[in-house]
């Protein structure tokens, strides 16, 4: 390519790249704006009012991010998210900087916008969680990484470090970025010049104090974070259902997208280049690891998104590949990746709207994690203006517990002693800012119990019943609240303390026969 055709491309592409990120900005602000919380970013918000160095299920840095969020920008979902949406759109710029230092800018704005294009990389930041902050901090490693192999100088060093440091207050999950970075630096001949500089070591220094907090955590608990993350939550026997993983990769990365990525990491290998061969190994190892974890690793919980970072580490190394594809292959991997991110901004909206919500229950695929937690709120509201005075609220499980406490603006709502809490990794936390609510609950004081009997972990309601009956020994007629046309329903149960009468009583049971309390939504 000539430079004047260069040039034009060059334009062409950097127009495109941020006509893109500026809609893309706009739509993912949009959704987040009306979109319910989800139940984990929920209780970062909750960790972010009971600020701490480090909690059970992760470092400290996502529940801070939550409390700077509504500090600044006020007590809203839109608060709660700014910060992750302003880190997920500087992120692909990022991109579009390193690989442009690194392999021209044409190359630069296409890597970038694949990272708009790329399902899982443009939908970032559209919720808060935990994965936003980890992607900066890989991002940060591999730009310091690639501009020490060209040159040590203290901006190199300085950005290995605040990377490490970011990573570290992250997620335990960063240490598979670690890992992944440093058997790629030992493998390459110019990374282990790297490893034997001073300024280098002094990096990795400040990285490893960013863990100290969570270690602190743990040594003073038990270790229960730790056991949470490596042995509680993984079985560590192999299953075929690890295949689950690939699959839902190959859909989410989009099939055509998935080839090129593969392609890319096996010819960056085989460039000259060390930046090339240090993405290559780095993203190739890191994807690798997170596919064989899969067969052995947790298979209850989400973990589509963990290669996220191997697949960020690959996309540099894309236009390269691509550009020996024919045009139709292009665009057919442009238009399936498209797809993608337009099918997942799609679920998100869906789930932003009752209507929508409501129709993704009718058709079999109900977002229970994004309910309309307003309506079920204004409810509880009701229960407790006729509830004795005195009354406290206590929710069965951890969800509902930081659901409910954002909408009230109320951190502190006690929680049952629930199997969820154990299996999210939360019963420590809860019992550490002393919200676990040991069975029965005493006697000589009203409770207003809010549970969510399908999401409960057991095997049917009457199972449910028993179990919630023990807890509060004994359980008056529950009324049954439906919300979202009647998808999600909760039970809220007013039990008195002893000796008192509640001052009203709605007869309902359990099940379809119970009096549906009727929501905004389903009005």
């Amino acid at each position: 390519m000539d430079d004047v055709h260069e040039d034009a491309a060059v334009r062409r592409t950097r127009r495109a790249f941020w006509v893109g990120w500026g809609l893309l900005a706009l739509l993912k602000l949009g959704i987040a704006w009306r979109l319910p919380l989800f139940v984990d970013e929920a209780f970062y918000w909750q960790e972010g009012q009971h600020l701490d160095w480090a909690y059970s299920d992760l470092p400290g840095l996502t529940a801070w991010l939550t409390r700077l969020g509504t500090a600044l920008f006020g007590h809203s979902v839109l608060g709660v998210r700014l910060p992750f949406l302003l880190i997920g759109a500087l992120l692909p710029c990022w991109l579009v900087r390193l690989t442009a230092r690194e392999f021209g800018p044409l190359a630069g704005w296409r890597a970038g916008l694949w990272w708009l294009l790329l399902p899982l990389a443009g939908t970032l930041g559209l919720l808060a969680l935990p994965d936003v902050p980890l992607l900066l901090a890989t991002l940060l490693c591999l730009d310091a990484c690639l501009r020490l192999l060209r040159r040590i100088d203290w901006l190199g060093v300085g950005e290995l470090a605040a990377g490490l440091l970011l990573g570290g207050l992250t997620h335990y999950r960063f240490a598979a970025v670690l890992l992944a970075g440093g058997a790629a630096l030992l493998m390459l001949r110019e990374g282990r010049a790297l490893l034997r500089q001073p300024k280098v070591w002094l990096a990795l220094a400040v990285g490893v104090l960013a863990w100290l907090p969570l270690l602190g955590w743990n040594l003073q608990h038990a270790e229960a974070g730790l056991r949470f993350q490596v042995l509680e939550r993984n079985p560590w026997t192999f299953s075929l259902q690890g295949l689950r993983l690939g699959a839902v990769q190959l859909i989410l990365v989009t099939p055509l997208l998935l080839l090129a990525m593969l392609q890319a990491a096996g010819r960056g290998l085989r460039d000259p280049r060390p930046a090339a061969r240090t993405l290559a190994l780095s993203g190739g190892l890191l994807w690798a690891g997170f596919f064989v974890l899969g067969f052995f690793a947790d298979r209850q919980r989400v973990s589509f998104h963990w290669p996220l970072a191997g697949q960020v580490a690959l996309l540099p190394l894309l236009p390269w590949v691509l550009s020996g594809w024919s045009r139709g292959w292009r665009v057919a991997a442009h238009g399936l990746a498209g797809l993608g991110l337009l099918l997942a901004l799609a679920y998100a909206l869906m789930a932003a709207t009752a209507q929508g919500r409501a129709w993704a229950a009718g058709h079999g695929f109900y977002p229970g994690n994004f309910s309309d937690w307003q309506a079920l709120a204004q409810q509880v509201r009701l229960q407790q203006a006729s509830a004795p005075p005195g009354t406290r609220l206590l929710a069965a499980d951890f969800k509902l517990g930081a659901e409910l406490g954002f909408v009230l603006k109320d951190p502190d709502i006690p929680v049952l002693d629930h199997p969820l809490n154990r299996k999210h990794g939360r019963q420590a936390q809860l019992a550490l800012w002393g919200l676990l609510q040991p069975a029965p609950v005493p006697s000589d004081q009203s409770w207003l119990v809010v549970a969510n009997p399908a999401f409960a972990g057991f095997a049917d309601e009457a199972t449910f019943a028993h179990w919630l009956s023990r807890q509060l020994g004994g359980m008056p007629t529950p009324q049954v609240v439906t919300v979202d046309a009647g998808a999600a329903r909760y039970w809220l149960v007013l039990r008195p303390a002893a000796g008192v009468q509640p001052a009203t009583a709605a007869e309902s049971r359990p099940g379809a026969a119970g009096v549906r309390l009727q929501s905004g939504a389903d009005r």
